[in-house]
């Protein structure tokens, strides 16, 4: 008979203790513990490679990097993005002053929808913020080519999408800069932190200095900005999780296939789709519960009564937050709106035994 246990959606992937210890031990002897220290240089210096991309900038959250980039572009007026997404990546325009126009997603991998774009640009519009959801990379082609048409910025949430490529180029690469979350929960994690990849190099020394106050100089500060920087106990974590985040991704990729095997063609379950062009990072397991013989809510009751928690993502929609009442009209993204009524992503973690998997499927199926 299997042990039940409780199982969250996620669960951070560490090092082992002692690889930890060692890597933090010189801080002792330094007393460096921020304000971009050799743990930060040399984290830095790995994502650059790992990620394969020219330029990158470290930050404590990846919610402060997407507002520093977002500030470094000085961008006004309206702001194109996606309602389905997690709330840093609206708050980060509406708190740099900016307005976000919502488009809505698409039914195949629930990116924002391209074809939908144009329709919503006005003279007021200055940027682009798509999000990469569940590592589903968007459609990058037609939003570069609307972009250039119409001299907008793109900056894409890659906060899901961290080692995926699309034949054979990095997520890092895409749009005029992404920005990435380190948090706790995400397939690599330095604790707390986050990045922004970049193209133009002459973006460095902006957010350099935006994230450490604006100060420019021992005596100028030069912009408004605040403190974003990443200590060197978070850099120390990211340090070990990247000698290990290849063979994390593949633990990853073994319970997403047992996910996989076991609710397919299963009437009224949607499961992910494959695109061959691209190497997933296999952050997240989203199922769709559409006309199943339990909704969405009932499946997500009955997991929580075996202590399996999953989790509705995303519910609700950032256009719909208390926040934001009456500022927008969620029926202008019905697909978006449909989506977060019907999904639940299941847990996922390297370490996730495969007879729970089989388990979380069974009481699903049995249900």
């Amino acid at each position: 008979m299997l042990n039940k246990k409780r199982i969250l959606v996620t669960r951070s992937s560490m090092p082992e203790l002692e690889e930890y210890i060692e890597e933090i031990k010189d801080l002792w002897e330094s007393h460096w513990l921020t304000n971009m220290g050799t743990k930060h240089k040399q984290l830095q210096i790995g994502l650059l490679k790992y990620l394969d991309t020219p330029n990158i900038e470290l930050f404590t959250n990846g919610h402060l990097a997407l507002e520093c980039i977002i500030a470094a572009f000085a961008l006004t007026g309206e702001v194109i993005t996606t309602p389905f997404t997690f709330a840093s990546t609206t708050h980060a325009i509406v708190r740099n002053g900016l307005k976000p126009v919502f488009c809505d997603i698409n039914l195949e991998d629930f990116t924002i929808d391209a074809d939908k774009l144009e329709e919503l640009i006005t003279d007021k519009t200055t940027a682009i913020i798509p999000v990469h959801v569940y590592g589903n990379i968007c459609n990058v082609e037609k939003i570069e080519r609307i972009a250039n048409k119409y001299k907008l910025k793109v900056i894409y949430d890659a906060a899901h999408a961290f080692g995926v490529t699309v034949n054979g180029i990095s997520s890092a690469n895409f749009g005029d800069a992404s920005i990435f979350s380190f948090h706790a929960t995400k397939v690599f994690n330095t604790i707390e932190g986050g990045a922004v990849s970049y193209n133009n190099e002459n973006l460095s020394r902006i957010l350099y200095d935006i994230k450490n106050f604006g100060i420019t100089g021992p005596e100028t500060v030069e912009y408004v900005g605040g403190n974003a920087k990443m200590n060197e106990f978070q850099a120390a974590m990211g340090i070990c999780n990247l000698r290990h985040i290849d063979g994390e991704i593949e633990k990853r990729k073994v319970v997403f296939n047992r996910y996989m095997l076991q609710l397919n063609n299963i009437a009224g379950i949607r499961l992910p789709k494959e695109r061959k062009e691209v190497k997933r990072n296999y952050a997240y397991f989203p199922v769709i519960f559409d006309q199943y013989k339990l909704n969405r809510d009932q499946v997500f009751e009955k997991l929580k009564s075996e202590d399996i928690h999953v989790r509705k993502y995303f519910y609700p929609l950032t256009n719909t937050y208390d926040c934001y009442k009456d500022k927008f009209n969620v029926e202008e993204t019905p697909i978006a709106k449909y989506i977060s009524e019907r999904v639940l992503t299941l847990p996922i973690y390297a370490d996730l035994e495969l007879c729970e998997v089989d388990r979380i499927c069974s009481i699903i199926l049995n249900a």
